[in-house]
């Protein structure tokens, strides 16, 4: 097939309407927990990163709602922070770095106000200076409020309120060569795969992207999780990056986007997101759930496991429910975010990046889980902190939707795959200059 034919058949495909995507909406899980709030309070939001389903479609948004709107003094919460200033720190400092690179990207709204990158730059470095005078936290708490104009995210449903998942960077056991053991490949991106970016031939379609691969001169979907995996489709074309274990943690590595790979010698192999096959992701969870193998008042994150261990002979079919496939890559150092950086645990957080400032300072708000040894929920407790706006994932859309990156190995598992609680969600912003 001639490349100008190919072009020919893309023009022809995208204007028939098929490649439109599809939308679906997101819905908080019934065992939502009320928060409580010391602001104004909340009235009354992929599915948690970590596969849990939800039970019932939320009510529409109006079109007319922002997704951030300025708040007035009165209305700010309280910012107190339960993690360490060191922390925060670095995780500023990776945002920094992105915004040297970014210089020159456009503005973002936020309310009625076109924020540019300098600015949110600035709001940061604002911050780290606030850090470090280490004041007494009453004088802390007036310097932020006097330096920073606060955007209050509107949430799921116009109304404030976030859901709050979370996510963590899963450790595998693995090996660079293939054995016995080590038998499940971790696969880099194929050559022949295709991207399309719908928005160079439609205006209207940018940002969406269509994967697929050349076969008899025609475009056709890239190969699903179940041809890949159990039909062996990218077999013997050395894109193999190591080989693991466990083909469950395997899994849930994809969910998650990157991890580590400890190697026999124990050197820990660094891999990151590289692209994937275009297929949409569908919930493990919610499958379980429609086909009655789990109830719904049992269903989270360790029961999907414990299902999945305890019936091997129906791992193809569940697994393969999901058709998304993730590609890999082997970086220095991560986990990596979308913007490039490594994530800071409990200070990184996902966002839609198409509503809130990629790089921004955030402030959030919302319950945290108390864990045994076994992760087992013993409490919840109220919690704040300083966060920046550093990832992506494709399940966390709209303005009610904020995934936590709670860290690498199991105890960040645990947490991650038990927190699906309701929050608020803030945007700071260096206040301007009289005249600027």
């Amino acid at each position: 097939m001639t490349r100008r034919a190919l072009i020919f058949f893309l023009a022809l495909f995208i204007l028939s309407g098929c490649a439109a995507r599809e939308k679906k909406p997101i819905s908080p899980p019934s065992t939502l927990k009320p928060f409580p709030s010391t602001a104004a309070p909340p009235v009354a939001r992929p599915t948690p990163s970590i596969a849990v389903p939800p039970e019932t479609p939320p009510a529409p948004i109006p079109k007319s709602v922002a997704p951030l709107v300025l708040l007035f003094d009165d209305q700010l919460p309280l910012f107190t922070d339960d993690m360490d200033d060191a922390s925060l720190e670095a995780a500023v400092e990776r945002s920094l770095q992105y915004f040297k690179r970014a210089a020159g990207g456009g503005p973002h709204r936020m309310d009625e106000t076109m924020v540019t990158v300098r600015e949110l730059g600035e709001s940061l470095l604002a911050l780290r200076e606030i850090l470090r005078r280490d004041e007494p936290a009453e004088i802390r708490q007036e310097r932020i409020r006097e330096t920073f104009d606060v955007y209050r995210s509107t949430g799921l449903d116009g109304r404030n309120a976030v859901l709050f998942t979370g996510y963590f960077e899963p450790i595998l056991n693995g090996s660079l060569k293939k054995t016995a053991r080590y038998k499940y490949p971790v696969y880099k991106a194929p050559a022949d795969a295709v991207v399309v970016n719908l928005g160079k031939f439609r205006e209207k379609q940018q940002g969406d992207q269509l994967v697929g691969r050349v076969k008899n001169g025609e475009l056709v979907p890239y190969y699903s999780r179940s041809e890949i995996e159990d039909l062996a489709a990218l077999a013997g074309r050395h894109l193999e990056i190591a080989w693991v274990d466990d083909r469950i943690n395997l899994f849930f590595l994809h969910t998650q986007g990157s991890g580590k790979i400890k190697l026999p010698n124990g050197r820990l192999l660094q891999i990151g997101y590289a692209m994937k096959n275009g297929r949409s992701y569908q919930s493990v969870g919610r499958f379980l759930l429609d086909t009655g193998k789990i109830a719904q008042q049992d269903i989270s994150y360790q029961a999907i496991k414990r299902y999945l261990r305890e019936h091997p002979d129906d791992l193809s079919e569940i697994l393969g429910h999901n058709e998304s496939f993730i590609f890999f890559r082997e970086v220095k150092e991560g986990p990596v975010g979308s913007l490039g950086e490594v994530l800071t645990a409990g200070r990184s957080i996902a966002t839609d990046a198409n509503l809130f400032p990629r790089g921004a300072l955030a402030f959030i708000r919302t319950q945290k889980p108390i864990l045994d040894r076994e992760g087992n929920v013993v409490s919840w407790v109220p919690f704040s902190r300083f966060v920046v706006n550093q990832d992506a994932g494709g399940m966390i859309k709209g303005a009610g939707r904020v995934d936590l990156f709670c860290g690498t190995g199991d105890e960040a598992e645990m947490l991650a795959g038990s927190l699906k609680e309701r929050g608020e969600l803030y945007f700071l912003v260096k206040k301007r200059d009289r005249g600027r």
